[in-house]
Protein backbone atom coordinates (compact mmCIF):
# COMPACT_ATOMS: atom_id res chain seq x y z
CA UNK A 1 0.00 0.00 0.00
CA UNK A 2 1.25 3.47 -0.92
CA UNK A 3 -0.23 6.64 0.59
CA UNK A 4 0.04 9.95 -1.27
CA UNK A 5 -1.07 13.15 0.48
CA UNK A 6 -2.09 16.00 -1.83
CA UNK A 7 -2.90 19.61 -1.07
CA UNK A 8 -6.41 19.69 -2.52
CA UNK A 9 -9.14 17.32 -3.68
CA UNK A 10 -8.48 18.54 -7.23
CA UNK A 11 -4.90 17.32 -6.89
CA UNK A 12 -6.20 14.02 -5.51
CA UNK A 13 -8.30 13.59 -8.63
CA UNK A 14 -5.44 14.60 -10.90
CA UNK A 15 -2.90 12.21 -9.42
CA UNK A 16 -5.31 9.30 -9.00
CA UNK A 17 -6.62 9.71 -12.54
CA UNK A 18 -3.15 9.90 -14.08
CA UNK A 19 -1.89 6.89 -12.08
CA UNK A 20 -4.94 4.90 -13.10
CA UNK A 21 -4.48 5.85 -16.75
CA UNK A 22 -0.86 4.71 -16.68
CA UNK A 23 -1.82 1.36 -15.18
CA UNK A 24 -4.44 0.90 -17.89
CA UNK A 25 -1.83 1.67 -20.56
CA UNK A 26 0.48 -0.92 -19.06
CA UNK A 27 -2.26 -3.56 -19.17
CA UNK A 28 -3.06 -2.69 -22.79
CA UNK A 29 0.60 -2.94 -23.75
CA UNK A 30 1.02 -6.26 -21.94
CA UNK A 31 -2.17 -8.04 -23.02
CA UNK A 32 -3.88 -5.93 -25.64
CA UNK A 33 -6.88 -5.38 -23.39
CA UNK A 34 -7.73 -4.12 -19.91
CA UNK A 35 -10.45 -4.80 -17.34
CA UNK A 36 -11.51 -2.19 -14.78
CA UNK A 37 -13.75 -1.78 -11.75
CA UNK A 38 -15.38 1.64 -11.49
CA UNK A 39 -16.56 3.34 -8.30
CA UNK A 40 -19.02 6.20 -7.86
CA UNK A 41 -19.79 8.88 -5.27
CA UNK A 42 -18.70 12.44 -4.67
CA UNK A 43 -15.12 11.33 -3.96
CA UNK A 44 -14.67 10.19 -7.56
CA UNK A 45 -15.76 13.34 -9.43
CA UNK A 46 -12.32 14.83 -9.98
CA UNK A 47 -10.62 11.50 -10.70
CA UNK A 48 -13.13 10.55 -13.39
CA UNK A 49 -12.85 13.97 -15.03
CA UNK A 50 -9.10 13.39 -15.41
CA UNK A 51 -9.39 9.75 -16.47
CA UNK A 52 -11.75 10.37 -19.38
CA UNK A 53 -9.33 12.97 -20.78
CA UNK A 54 -6.22 10.80 -20.43
CA UNK A 55 -4.24 10.63 -23.70
CA UNK A 56 -3.05 7.53 -25.53
CA UNK A 57 -5.66 5.16 -24.14
CA UNK A 58 -7.47 2.82 -26.53
CA UNK A 59 -10.79 2.59 -24.70
CA UNK A 60 -12.19 0.24 -27.36
CA UNK A 61 -10.10 -2.48 -25.72
CA UNK A 62 -11.29 -1.76 -22.17
CA UNK A 63 -14.05 -3.64 -20.32
CA UNK A 64 -15.51 -2.18 -17.14
CA UNK A 65 -17.42 -3.58 -14.18
CA UNK A 66 -19.76 -1.85 -11.80
CA UNK A 67 -18.65 -1.79 -8.14
CA UNK A 68 -22.05 -1.52 -6.45
CA UNK A 69 -25.67 -0.45 -6.91
CA UNK A 70 -28.73 0.14 -4.76
CA UNK A 71 -31.51 -2.42 -4.75
CA UNK A 72 -34.89 -1.15 -5.89
CA UNK A 73 -33.67 2.21 -7.23
CA UNK A 74 -34.54 3.02 -10.87
CA UNK A 75 -31.85 4.29 -13.19
CA UNK A 76 -33.80 7.53 -13.56
CA UNK A 77 -33.19 8.40 -9.88
CA UNK A 78 -30.43 11.02 -9.34
CA UNK A 79 -28.65 8.62 -6.94
CA UNK A 80 -28.54 5.70 -9.37
CA UNK A 81 -24.97 4.54 -9.82
CA UNK A 82 -25.77 3.32 -13.33
CA UNK A 83 -26.91 6.85 -14.18
CA UNK A 84 -23.77 8.31 -12.57
CA UNK A 85 -21.38 6.02 -14.46
CA UNK A 86 -23.04 6.48 -17.81
CA UNK A 87 -23.07 10.27 -17.53
CA UNK A 88 -19.62 10.79 -15.98
CA UNK A 89 -17.68 7.99 -17.63
CA UNK A 90 -19.15 5.47 -20.07
CA UNK A 91 -20.61 8.03 -22.47
CA UNK A 92 -17.35 9.97 -22.49
CA UNK A 93 -15.15 7.17 -23.85
CA UNK A 94 -15.71 4.41 -26.48
CA UNK A 95 -15.53 1.34 -24.22
CA UNK A 96 -15.53 -2.25 -25.41
CA UNK A 97 -18.15 -3.05 -22.76
CA UNK A 98 -19.52 -1.94 -19.40
CA UNK A 99 -21.22 -4.58 -17.27
CA UNK A 100 -23.68 -2.69 -15.09
CA UNK A 101 -25.51 -3.94 -12.02
CA UNK A 102 -29.30 -3.70 -12.19
CA UNK A 103 -30.85 -3.77 -8.72
CA UNK A 104 -34.44 -3.40 -9.85
CA UNK A 105 -35.20 -7.11 -10.29
CA UNK A 106 -33.93 -10.29 -8.62
CA UNK A 107 -30.80 -8.97 -6.91
CA UNK A 108 -29.28 -12.36 -6.15
CA UNK A 109 -29.77 -13.50 -9.73
CA UNK A 110 -28.06 -10.28 -10.84
CA UNK A 111 -25.13 -11.07 -8.52
CA UNK A 112 -24.78 -14.46 -10.19
CA UNK A 113 -25.13 -13.05 -13.71
CA UNK A 114 -22.45 -10.37 -13.44
CA UNK A 115 -20.36 -12.61 -11.18
CA UNK A 116 -20.05 -15.18 -13.94
CA UNK A 117 -18.91 -12.51 -16.39
CA UNK A 118 -16.27 -11.01 -14.11
CA UNK A 119 -14.76 -14.45 -13.48
CA UNK A 120 -13.74 -14.44 -17.15
CA UNK A 121 -12.17 -10.97 -16.91
CA UNK A 122 -9.20 -10.69 -14.50
CA UNK A 123 -9.22 -7.14 -13.19
CA UNK A 124 -6.24 -4.92 -13.92
CA UNK A 125 -7.30 -1.79 -12.01
CA UNK A 126 -10.01 -1.20 -9.41
CA UNK A 127 -11.08 2.38 -8.69
CA UNK A 128 -12.54 2.62 -5.18
CA UNK A 129 -13.07 5.00 -2.26
CA UNK A 130 -13.32 4.78 1.53
CA UNK A 131 -16.69 5.40 3.17
CA UNK A 132 -17.25 7.51 6.26
CA UNK A 133 -17.83 4.25 8.15
CA UNK A 134 -14.74 2.67 6.59
CA UNK A 135 -16.63 0.66 3.99
CA UNK A 136 -15.11 -0.44 0.70
CA UNK A 137 -17.72 -0.64 -2.03
CA UNK A 138 -20.93 -1.21 0.00
CA UNK A 139 -19.26 -3.67 2.37
CA UNK A 140 -20.21 -1.98 5.64
CA UNK A 141 -18.72 -3.15 8.96
CA UNK A 142 -18.56 -5.95 9.84
CA UNK A 143 -17.61 -6.81 6.27
CA UNK A 144 -17.38 -10.34 4.92
CA UNK A 145 -13.67 -10.91 4.23
CA UNK A 146 -14.15 -14.62 3.46
CA UNK A 147 -16.77 -15.00 0.73
CA UNK A 148 -15.39 -15.82 -2.70
CA UNK A 149 -18.57 -14.75 -4.47
CA UNK A 150 -17.77 -11.81 -6.76
CA UNK A 151 -21.00 -9.99 -5.84
CA UNK A 152 -23.38 -10.21 -2.89
CA UNK A 153 -26.49 -8.59 -1.47
CA UNK A 154 -25.64 -6.43 1.56
CA UNK A 155 -27.54 -4.47 4.19
CA UNK A 156 -26.57 -0.80 4.46
CA UNK A 157 -25.95 0.46 7.99
CA UNK A 158 -27.23 3.82 9.19
CA UNK A 159 -23.85 5.55 8.94
CA UNK A 160 -23.59 4.55 5.30
CA UNK A 161 -27.13 5.69 4.56
CA UNK A 162 -26.53 9.00 6.32
CA UNK A 163 -23.44 9.56 4.17
CA UNK A 164 -25.52 9.11 1.00
CA UNK A 165 -28.05 11.63 2.28
CA UNK A 166 -25.31 14.01 3.42
CA UNK A 167 -23.72 14.00 -0.04
CA UNK A 168 -27.05 15.21 -1.44
CA UNK A 169 -28.14 12.09 -3.32
CA UNK A 170 -31.33 11.77 -1.23
CA UNK A 171 -33.49 14.34 0.57
CA UNK A 172 -34.25 12.23 3.64
CA UNK A 173 -32.77 9.19 5.36
CA UNK A 174 -35.95 7.22 4.69
CA UNK A 175 -35.43 7.62 0.96
CA UNK A 176 -32.03 5.88 1.09
CA UNK A 177 -32.35 2.17 0.19
CA UNK A 178 -31.54 -0.31 2.94
CA UNK A 179 -29.93 -2.89 0.66
CA UNK A 180 -27.51 -2.92 -2.25
CA UNK A 181 -25.56 -5.20 -4.55
CA UNK A 182 -21.86 -4.89 -3.76
CA UNK A 183 -18.69 -6.35 -5.14
CA UNK A 184 -17.14 -8.51 -2.44
CA UNK A 185 -13.96 -7.60 -0.59
CA UNK A 186 -12.05 -10.57 -2.01
CA UNK A 187 -13.07 -9.73 -5.57
CA UNK A 188 -11.75 -6.19 -5.14
CA UNK A 189 -8.53 -7.49 -3.63
CA UNK A 190 -8.01 -9.81 -6.60
CA UNK A 191 -7.39 -6.73 -8.76
CA UNK A 192 -3.88 -6.20 -10.10
CA UNK A 193 -3.90 -2.65 -8.70
CA UNK A 194 -6.23 -0.51 -6.62
CA UNK A 195 -6.60 3.26 -7.01
CA UNK A 196 -8.34 4.81 -4.01
CA UNK A 197 -9.26 8.53 -4.04
CA UNK A 198 -10.37 9.86 -0.64
CA UNK A 199 -10.78 13.64 -0.26
CA UNK A 200 -12.61 15.70 2.42
CA UNK A 201 -12.43 16.15 6.19
CA UNK A 202 -15.48 13.96 6.82
CA UNK A 203 -13.38 10.94 5.79
CA UNK A 204 -10.47 11.69 8.18
CA UNK A 205 -11.51 9.36 11.01
CA UNK A 206 -12.20 6.47 8.62
CA UNK A 207 -8.87 7.07 6.86
CA UNK A 208 -6.96 6.87 10.14
CA UNK A 209 -8.88 3.78 11.26
CA UNK A 210 -8.43 1.94 7.97
CA UNK A 211 -4.87 2.92 7.08
CA UNK A 212 -3.21 2.96 10.51
CA UNK A 213 -5.39 0.60 12.53
CA UNK A 214 -5.47 -3.20 12.41
CA UNK A 215 -6.84 -5.00 9.37
CA UNK A 216 -10.35 -5.86 10.48
CA UNK A 217 -13.86 -6.46 9.11
CA UNK A 218 -14.89 -3.62 11.42
CA UNK A 219 -12.79 -1.29 9.25
CA UNK A 220 -13.44 -2.84 5.83
CA UNK A 221 -11.10 -0.62 3.81
CA UNK A 222 -8.23 -1.67 6.08
CA UNK A 223 -7.95 -4.71 3.81
CA UNK A 224 -6.04 -2.50 1.36
CA UNK A 225 -3.08 -2.63 3.76
CA UNK A 226 -2.55 -6.16 2.42
CA UNK A 227 -2.43 -5.14 -1.26
CA UNK A 228 1.05 -4.35 -2.60
CA UNK A 229 -0.35 -2.27 -5.45
CA UNK A 230 -2.92 -0.19 -3.57
CA UNK A 231 -2.43 3.53 -4.17
CA UNK A 232 -4.29 5.75 -1.68
CA UNK A 233 -4.67 9.42 -2.60
CA UNK A 234 -5.67 11.79 0.23
CA UNK A 235 -5.97 15.55 0.58
CA UNK A 236 -4.86 17.58 3.59
CA UNK A 237 -8.27 17.32 5.21
CA UNK A 238 -8.79 13.56 4.84
CA UNK A 239 -5.20 12.87 6.00
CA UNK A 240 -5.32 15.25 8.96
CA UNK A 241 -5.48 12.54 11.63
CA UNK A 242 -2.72 10.33 10.24
CA UNK A 243 0.55 9.97 12.12
CA UNK A 244 3.19 12.51 11.18
CA UNK A 245 5.60 11.57 8.45
CA UNK A 246 3.12 9.84 6.12
CA UNK A 247 3.77 10.71 2.49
Amino acid sequence: MKIVVCNTKEEVGQKAGLEGAELIRQALQARGSANLIMATGASQFEMLAVLVQAPQLDWTKVTCFHLDEYIGLPESHPASFRKYLKERFARQVPLRAFHYLNGEGDARAECRRVGEIIKRHPIDVAFVGIGENGHIAFNDPPADFETEQPYLVVNLDEACRRQQMGEGWFKTLEEVPRQAISMSVRQIMNSGAVICAVPDARKAQAVKMCLEGPVSPMAPSSIMQRHDQAFIYLDRESSALLSRGRK
